[in-house]
């Protein structure tokens, strides 16, 4: 992307935020697109699809012992395999399947495009039927499993293979060892992408995932179990173009409520990742996970000081902040903010960026909204990133400052020019990235113009020159992109031009009063630039 398309593209989205003459729908869903931009493309730590390389439950191959085959079956080859599955001979075809199984479970480079080019997928899919044998079930489930864990072409295999109907009737398998590899497959499948996230909740996949849960106390369930269970519902809820049905996401959005109260660090963090992808689209997706009244204990999530579930939690609380003024009110009502000033600060750079686009998001918001991001104290977190935050993080908190600027009152302004905004956000101008540097130049107008209101223009230069901010806008003017110098000779010309220093000295002296006023809320003592 050239220099120009890049700044284009910052007004495009300043534009998306402003709210001076614009409805508040029309404000909010451009907030959405924001969010598109900000890190859609962006690859989350939640794995897509795993790979099963665990050792056997006791019981698994009952009535053929692990031990007893271990050695008869640990290198056998793909031709060996092969003979095997085609004999008739039950015995000898579970022993093959064991062994493909094993190959397949490998760490290092499975052989999975062999045993697909010989032809072995239908026949595992037929072995899934095998109820008179279960642990064949099992074993070839368990080879399903590991080969639908890798590219998408080799999920396509098992697909193809009829595959996803047949785990979909081993949910309900006697054997919890063969419906938790089923759970394991369907979710691998589902992880694939949204086709495939589509076909298995078409093959109706939902109701007997949600029954293996509908227990009176989800404790009672295996934790390797439960936390199976989770993942493969939050892939059923994970991807976009298109998203998942709305109808499947209301059916499963009660069973994540449970399990958001759930005390498994692992099951917590998947249901967070699963209500990030929910609320990761337009205001009415958001509105149906807000409206199970989930925030408050995702907001709790999101105080927990675990990395793994903070992260999702502060994904999703950002996403609904995206929502409508009234969708946002709930985050904040629900505490939200009282945690960021910890998330503000956090030393993983990632959760610094994710929350000061958060509060981005905040501050494009109601004046009443700016309002509690001053009340709870976080405008000098805002601009501790400014200072030292890394880029990523510093270009989130600019964006915050600006959208604070755009929609927040004089008395809100100057509060934050008494707070230090002017220098740090100044000495981001001689950043690289012309959108980053478009966005600053309009909080400097954003502050001029409230400057103006109060007759603090003077004092405003001033300021500017003495942290030498004057110099980097100035330099600003022969910036290669036109919007960037465009946009900086015209405050020169506007604010720091000869002419505009001769207005200054023909307004009468005025009084010391006239450039104070009352902060919203404050004590009487005044405040001025």
């Amino acid at each position: 992307m050239s220099t120009n398309e890049n700044a284009s593209a910052a007004v495009a989205r300043l534009n998306r935020f402003k709210n001076k003459g614009k409805d508040t729908t029309e404000m909010r869903r451009r907030r959405i697109e924001v969010n598109v931009e900000l890190r859609k493309a962006k690859k989350d730590d939640q794995m897509l699809k795993r790979r099963n390389v665990s050792t056997l439950p006791d019981d698994a191959t009952s009535p053929l012992q692990e031990n007893r085959n271990n050695q008869a079956t640990a290198h056998w080859s793909v031709e060996e395999i092969v003979k095997g599955i085609n004999s008739n001979n039950l015995e000898l075809q579970l022993q093959a399947t064991q062994a493909a199984r094993k190959l397949l479970s490998r760490e290092k480079q499975p052989p999975i495009d062999h045993i697909i080019r010989a032809g072995l997928i239908p026949k595992f899919v037929s072995f899934l039927g095998r109820t008179d044998c279960s642990p064949i079930q099992f074993e070839s489930a368990w080879a399903l499993t590991n080969i639908a864990s890798g590219t998408s072409e080799q999920t396509k295999a098992v697909v193809d293979g009829g595959a996803i109907p047949a785990f979909i009737s081993l949910l309900s398998s006697p054997h919890t060892h063969i419906s938790e590899q089923a759970v394991w497959a369907l979710g691998n499948i589902a992880g694939d992408g949204s086709a495939y996230r589509d076909l298995v909740i078409k093959y109706g996949a939902i109701d007997p995932l949600l029954a293996l849960l509908a227990v009176p106390d989800i404790s009672s369930l295996a934790s390797g179990y439960l936390r199976n269970l989770t993942w493969t519902l939050s892939n059923l809820c994970r991807n976009k173009n298109p998203a998942p049905p709305i109808e499947a996401i209301e059916q499963i959005l009660p069973t994540l409520v449970r399990l958001l109260h759930h005390d498994d660090h692992e099951v917590l963090a998947d249901t967070c990742w699963a209500i990030s992808y929910l609320t990761d689209g337009s205001n009415d997706r958001i509105e149906v996970v807000v409206k199970t009244g989930l925030v408050p204990q995702l907001v709790k999530l999101l105080g927990c000081g675990q990395l793994p579930i903070m992260t999702p939690s502060l994904r999703a609380i950002g996403n609904i902040v995206t929502g409508t003024d009234d969708q946002t009110q709930i985050v904040i009502e629900s505490g939200a903010l009282t945690v960021f000033p910890s998330l503000l600060s956090h030393h993983k750079n990632n959760i610094q960026k994710e929350a000061a686009w958060t509060m981005s998001n905040i501050t494009a918001g109601r004046r009443d909204q700016i309002q509690q991001v001053v009340d709870h104290g976080l405008v000098p977190y805002l601009l501790g990133i400014l200072k030292k935050g890394d880029f990523k993080s510093q270009k989130e908190a600019v964006w915050a400052v600006t959208n604070y600027t755009s929609g927040g009152t004089t008395d809100q302004i100057v509060y934050l020019v008494q707070a230090g905004v002017v220098e740090p956000l100044l000495n981001l101008l001689s950043a690289k990235d012309s959108k980053t540097v478009l966005v600053i130049l309009d909080a400097i107008t954003n502050i001029f113009l409230a400057a103006e209101k109060i007759g603090e223009t003077e004092r405003l230069c001033l300021m500017i020159e003495e942290c030498g901010g004057l110099d980097k806008i100035e330099a600003l003017q022969s910036h290669e992109n036109e919007l960037v110098y465009k946009a900086s000779s015209s405050l020169i010309e506007k604010y720091f031009s000869a002419e505009e220093e001769e207005d200054q000295n023909v307004v009468p002296d005025s009084t010391v009063d006239s450039y104070t006023f009352q902060i919203q809320g404050s004590t009487p003592d005044t405040f001025n630039f």
